[in-house]
């Protein structure tokens, strides 16, 4: 049997971030929807929150799974389940970019505690701000559908 364990903190938005998810009882239903058909599929995710355009999710990857199959399959399922259950005014979407950067094992309680006051933290700050202090802080080049 094989031992991994690799954290991935995973940022994605809204598409053209449209504050789709509007309300805390929204966003509490699509994070509680997406932990529990990520479980179905085997994902294992330690965390996740956000604000009304954006998610965070820290992920632990299990051995046969990759980040793009991880964010393909959280993205598209959960994009498809907010319209069937009509949640959004107008059709939902992500965007198809995504962060996805790696935790090491000392920083998991830092990652948590920062994913856990997303309402707080973007009450001082916009998610472009956020966005650009992630290009800054990983070392990322702005890419034209993202930035």
């Amino acid at each position: 049997m094989s031992f991994i364990k690799v954290y991935i903190h995973f940022v994605w938005s809204t598409k053209n971030r449209e504050p789709f998810l509007d309300s805390k009882e929204l966003r509490m239903k699509v994070w509680n929807h997406i932990r529990e058909n990520a479980k179905e599929k085997g994902i294992f995710i330690d965390f996740i929150n956000g604000y009304s355009d954006h998610c965070h999710c820290l992920v632990s990857l299990g051995v046969d799974q990759t980040i793009q199959k991880v964010m393909q399959l959280i993205k598209g399922e959960s994009s498809f389940w907010i319209n069937k259950q009509g949640l959004t005014k107008e059709k939902f979407e992500w965007q198809d970019e995504y962060f996805a950067v790696s935790v090491s094992e000392s920083m998991i309680d830092k990652v948590r505690e920062y994913i856990k006051n997303q309402e707080e933290h973007h009450s001082k700050k916009t998610f472009q701000q956020e966005y650009d202090e992630f290009i800054n802080k990983y070392g990322f080049t702005k890419h034209k559908d993202f930035g």
